[in-house]
Formats: structure tokens, sequence, C-alpha cells
């Protein structure tokens, strides 16, 4: 009876790491949406800056305001104000979607450009590229504001 106990420890200790194993890798580890797979495309390593809100309105920012998607699905960036951090899905047809983005707090004379930066991040469900060219656009097709790449 003594050796069935110990068995099962063993067998559980050995689950347990094979589990934490499994865990600590980077490779396939889970995107928003649960997709294991590394991003790539013309989005992913480049560093897109603001052109454009709507389609004519450029925003004044003492430091423009930038994201990177890295091939993790990992978005870092610059609000205008403040840095920010997120995770990214890309579907079919063009199809993207930021999740909750994580902001500083600092205080900016350009708060309300700050605030629709973001917006248009969060609002964004699709996107094209021409060139050096990025454009976001809503669900209902509307152009949210447009990047132009950096690198």
């Amino acid at each position: 009876m003594s050796s069935l106990p110990r068995q099962t420890l063993l067998i559980a200790m050995a689950a347990l790491l094979a589990l934490l194993v499994g865990c600590a890798s980077d490779e396939g580890s889970p995107q928003k949406g649960g997709s294991h797979k590394k991003l790539s495309g013309p989005l992913i390593g480049e560093r897109w800056t603001l052109l454009l809100v709507g389609t004519s309105e450029r925003l004044a920012f003492e430091t423009q305001p930038w994201f990177e998607i890295s091939p993790n699905g990992e978005v870092s960036g610059f609000d205008g104000c403040n840095p920010i951090m997120t995770n990214v899905t890309l579907g079919e047809n063009h199809h993207i979607e930021f999740g909750d983005i994580a902001s500083g707090r600092m205080a900016c004379p350009d708060m309300e450009n700050s605030r629709q930066v973001t917006e248009m991040l969060n609002t964004a469900y699709g996107y094209l590229i021409d060139h050096d060219r990025l454009v976001f656009f809503g669900p209902d097709q509307r152009v949210l504001g447009g990047w132009r790449e950096s690198n």
C-alpha cells in the first residue's frame, strides 16, 4: 500500500512539471482569440506613426503617436501623451481587433487628441495597407484614420 500513493504522487508531479514546462515556452503561446500562430505580414514588426484621424484631421502633438505589433501579437506604442500596451488579433479579410489598451496616466495638454488616437485603435475593425500607408476602418467601413510606416 505504501508504494501506491508514492507512484500516484510521482505521476502527479510529472504531470505538473510537464504542464509548467509547456506554459514557460514562448513558442505557440495563445494570442487573443485562442490562436497559437506567430503573426506575420506587412503590419508586423514595423513602427506606424499617426498621419490622420478620420480622413483629414491632422492632430498636433509634441511627440507623434506610434505603435508596433510584435510577432507574438503584443502591441506597444505611444498615444501622443502616454505609453500604451495591448495585444492584437488579425483575422481573414484584413480584420483587426485590438485588446483593452493599458496606458500611462500622465496629464498632457493634448489629452483629447490622445483620446482620439486610442479610440481609433479601440474601434478598428479592418485595415488596408498601400505601400507605406496603413488605414483603419470601423465595422461600418468608415475610415478611422491613417498611419505611415516609419522604420
